[in-house]
């Protein structure tokens, strides 16, 4: 075994594969080491600070730090460190949270169902559909549809949901019956001279038109977020989901709201189902769930769903499937925990405060040069970068902007040339103008150099 430096750079960059790097460059420019973190700030080991614009990775809804969750956690912990949900088992924490959520759900939902992460949540649901429609005698309807630029997580059933090539490249996806639809991102798929309202329009159909070419009888369901997250910060168009929904209902085609970034408070309200006035018979959910101090997701599913996966369970004598940490006790206790804290600051309606003073600084970035479009919601924004010079090597010109803000002590997220704001729900006014001014200040560096 060769010998290897004792610094966790040089560790890591030996013993290490991660997720979303060049692996081959990883080698030659080793990790950003975070050692801590406090409120909306985190630190490296060389004791830098940074704003977290990104909340981790859209996630840490109260922020690093907060020591009812660690407490929480040490509770149970000693109390009940794990337990499982399998064979009419339970515990209390997993109760207590099924219970909770089903009750905040904006609509009516029966039963929950609990996964480890938003892939496992969507998966998961993937499963359950297909099981659905074998127990009402309807084989044949299996296949999905999501939406170009969506994205639904990484294991091999919800990556092919996601609708991101660089998801699909090389793993030989989207695997069958995974369907997808237009974007709905209005500035890139407009026609001259169409409005948003035309657009959405347009873009409904575009899914009718796949339904019926596909035939009615073989789609199962739809997914789509909200507001799509990592595929750019897109945005619904004006009218688009009033268009999409109709055509579900009539085709009796399952909806399902990924929730998984826009849930607790991102958007403004507690769920962006209610932001947007959807009617999903399946939501999933994770990040701010637990603000991410823990693994766990999961999934709401109303009678529509449950009635016939319960009736097959019972036929089949199983519903045979699960996961060894669904409903982990400890993950449980710090998302009722975390929960908790949500509602008791309030930190939707201060979400609701501060988005004007968000979005208006967010939107100051679109008279720059190099800013094409500006666009959010709630706490949740991005700037979409273009330059003549780099025009024809995508993802540079974002790269250099990330790079400028870590320089400067801001993390955020380049999706490829689109640079994503996604801050801890806790950030205060004063703070929301420092993160735009580092924003701003590094944009025009790069702007400067080119």
């Amino acid at each position: 075994m060769n010998q290897i430096p004792n610094s966790l750079e040089a560790r890591d960059v030996a013993f290490q594969l991660h997720s979303y790097t060049d692996a081959r460059k990883h080698e030659e420019m080793g990790p950003l080491v975070i050692e801590k973190g406090e409120g909306i700030y985190v630190e490296d080991n060389s004791g830098k600070r940074y704003i977290e614009a990104m909340a981790g990775l859209w996630s840490v809804a109260v922020g690093f730090g907060e020591k009812r969750l660690v407490e929480a956690a040490a509770r149970q912990m000693e109390k009940l460190p794990y337990y499982h949900t399998f064979a009419h088992r339970t515990h209390g924490p997993s109760v207590e949270l099924a219970e909770k959520l089903v009750n905040m759900a904006p609509v009516p939902m029966s039963k929950a169902y609990f996964t480890n992460s938003g892939s496992e949540a969507n998966d998961t649901a993937i499963k359950l559909i297909w099981y659905r429609s074998n127990a009402m005698g309807k084989p044949d309807k299996k296949k999905i549809i999501s939406r170009v630029r969506g994205y639904h997580g990484v294991t091999i059933a919800s990556a092919s949901l996601t609708g991101l090539v660089n998801n699909h490249r090389s793993f030989d996806l989207p695997i069958a019956n995974i369907l997808h639809t237009s974007s709905p991102h209005y500035r890139t798929m407009k026609k001259d001279g169409e409005t948003e309202v035309d657009f959405a329009k347009r873009c409904a159909t575009e899914l009718e038109d796949l339904i019926l070419a596909e035939g009615p009888d073989t789609i199962a369901a739809f997914f789509g977020e909200p507001v799509i997250g990592a595929g750019g910060v897109v945005l619904p168009p004006e009218g688009y989901w009033e268009q999409i929904q109709p055509i579900l209902k009539k085709y009796d085609i399952l909806f399902v709201a990924d929730e998984v970034i826009c849930g607790f408070g991102r958007t403004g309200n507690m769920f962006g189902t209610e932001t947007y006035n959807l009617q999903p018979d399946i939501m999933t959910l994770s990040k701010q769930l637990s603000s991410s101090y823990l693994p766990i997701s999961a999934l709401l599913v109303n009678e529509k769903v449950y009635g016939p996966v319960a009736d097959e369970s019972n036929k089949i004598g199983t519903f045979g499937h699960g996961y060894t940490a669904s409903g982990h006790p400890v993950a449980a206790a710090v998302a009722l925990e975390n929960l908790k804290i949500i509602e008791e600051r309030d930190l939707v309606g201060h979400v609701r405060d501060i988005s004007p003073t968000f979005l208006k600084r967010l939107n100051s970035l679109q008279e720059h040069p190099l800013v094409i479009e500006a666009r959010g919601i709630g706490l949740i924004g991005a700037v979409e970068l273009a330059h003549e010079s780099v025009k024809d090597t995508p993802g540079v010109l974002g790269g250099k902007v990330n790079a400028s803000y870590l320089e400067k002590g801001l993390i955020s997220r380049a999706l490829g040339d689109t640079m994503a704001f996604c801050p801890p729900l806790i950030m205060s006014e004063t703070q929301v103008n420092d993160m735009f001014d580092i924003a701003e200040a590094g944009i025009n560096e790069v702007a400067k150099g080119l």
